[in-house]
């Protein structure tokens, strides 16, 4: 057997405990992230990363002239001659040129089309520095022996290295600049020595190292470009949203001035069409009962009442329009008080019961006994009531029966049950029969006066008591509508003799 939770059917009027979904917020995210994530892999930042190798340089520009102030301290200590004052002065100067440089970008500032140019620049600086390292491969020191000063300066190099593939990571091919003549120098001063296995241990570790080291400054940059590339797909995610929420923003303000001028509308041509038709139903009435004199022509007589049952389809379609766009609006004000589901089920049966029996129709009640008291408001449980079986009388054909059932549920709540014997509904038409104006293809087929209205109100007035409404159907077999009431709502033992009504307005 077929079944939908009311929930489900539409979300617009009844179905106020899920949260709105904005399809084009989402629309508006999943095109952005797509967008960002296409452009990830082909998106430079050559700008951010020059301009973090200035700042890289300005924050680490005293840490290798440090160094050589310390290896200057030491050979001074070790016995070499003023030579390596002379090295340790060159070498520093070429550095506070590299310093000096950075500062001046960074106070200047860069444009997009400088960007080719400062990076020549910076490597021509850091080439500039690669002058006072290949000076210091030739420096000698005949004081620490023949084997033990090129290890030291090999180390010392390498050292130097492994600081400024650090520093100069931004600017990956900095290390090269920087080193590639030092390696070269050196190589070339140890070839008359290639034979001592020492020297070309030396060279060989040099030249590893400067490859490793550029390995290190790639991975760096790499990881550098990344942070940056994930940044700016934040930034612009955080954009997209912004403008996204802005036109959510926007639409829900429009949202809520066409409801508020719906709502006006509705107001307004309430009154406005109420009073002709209460004259137009009032006068058709007069004129079908001939209550001023009989009318001669027997097809006027029929046209008058042709026109009083137009005028009072006409006058419940307004009244049912109205009271579902005050439940949609949440102004639909029920009045709670205790009462019981039988005697209403009874009174609504009493009341079908002319209707039912001209199309030879039995309604069978079945209720459960020791049913307690339900805080309801007893106008909308009886329109549950008859709407609902309205619908089952109308569908259900002669000699058909309806089942009206009330009782408890397993949650310790009540329910309402109305079931007929009639053609059912097709599955995939229940959403359809749920929604505002909805008409499943056998209502339409038969030609069957309604304005699809009745299922939509009935599961709009039960959300308002908190509760729940299910359709089940099944073809040929007939359809059951289910009303169910939560247990918050039952009258448990004495409260039921010390209850007072109250008034409560619908969320």
């Amino acid at each position: 057997m077929a079944s939908l939770d009311a929930t489900s059917a539409d979300k617009n009027i009844v179905d106020r405990r899920k949260l709105p979904r904005n399809k084009d917020l989402s629309v508006v995210i999943r095109g952005a992230r797509e967008r960002l994530m296409e452009r990830a892999g082909i998106y430079h930042f050559d700008r951010e990363l020059l301009f973090m190798h200035t700042r890289a340089l300005i924050i680490n520009s005293a840490t290798i002239p440090l160094l050589i102030a310390m290896i200057v301290v030491i050979g001074v200590f070790t016995g070499f001659d003023r030579t390596i004052v002379l090295w340790a002065g060159f070498a520093i100067g070429l550095y506070a040129i590299l310093g000096l440089l950075a500062r001046h970008l960074e106070k200047t500032g860069l444009a997009n089309e400088e960007i080719r140019k400062w990076q020549a620049i910076y490597l021509g600086g850091h080439f500039m520095t690669s002058l006072g390292w290949a000076y210091f491969t030739f420096l000698e020191c005949t004081a620490c022996g023949s084997n033990l000063f090129p290890v030291i300066k090999a180390v010392v190099i390498i050292l130097v290295m492994a600081i400024t593939a650090i520093i100069s990571s931004a600017l990956r091919a900095a290390i090269l600049a920087a080193f590639a003549l030092p390696v070269l120098t050196y190589t070339l001063l140890a070839w008359t020595h290639f034979d001592n296995p020492v020297q070309a241990t030396m060279v060989i570790m040099l030249v590893a190292g400067l490859a490793f080291f550029y390995l290190v400054a790639t991975r760096l940059n790499q990881s550098v470009a990344i942070t940056l590339a994930l940044q700016a797909e934040k930034d612009a995610l955080i954009a997209e949203l912004e403008t996204a929420n802005a036109m959510s923003d926007e639409g829900r303000r429009r949202a809520e001035e066409a409801n508020l001028a719906k709502s006006r509308f509705l107001a307004s041509m309430s009154h406005e069409l109420r009073t002709p038709l209460n004259a137009i139903l009032g006068f058709s009435e007069v004129m079908a009962k001939e209550v001023l004199g009989p009318i001669q022509n027997g097809t006027y007589r029929e046209y008058a009442s042709d026109i009083h049952a137009s005028g009072e389809h006409l006058l419940n379609l307004i009244n049912e329009i109205l009271d579902l766009s005050r439940i949609e609006a949440g102004r639909y004000s029920i009045n709670d008080e205790p009462l019981l589901l039988t005697d209403i089920a009874s009174e609504c049966i009493h009341m079908m019961n002319l209707k039912a029996r001209n199309k030879d129709i039995a309604l069978i009640p079945q209720f459960e006994t020791g049913m307690l008291r339900l805080v309801a408001d007893e106008r909308s449980i009886r329109q549950i009531l008859l709407n609902l079986m309205a619908n089952a009388v109308k569908f259900t054909p002669p000699n058909g029966k309806i089942y009206i059932k009330v009782g408890w549920t397993a949650g310790g709540g009540q329910y309402i049950s109305v079931r007929d014997t009639g053609p059912g509904i097709p599955p995939e038409e229940i959403p359809i029969v749920l929604s505002a104006f909805g008409q499943g293809s056998i209502a339409i087929k038969n030609a069957e006066q309604g304005t699809g209205l009745g299922l939509p109100i009935v599961q709009a007035l039960v959300h308002v008591h908190d509760g729940e409404f299910h359709l089940f159907s099944k073809l040929r077999e007939g359809t059951e509508a289910l009303a169910t009431f939560p247990r918050s709502r039952v009258l448990q033992g004495t409260q039921a003799k010390h209850n007072k009504p109250f008034q409560k307005k619908a969320a």
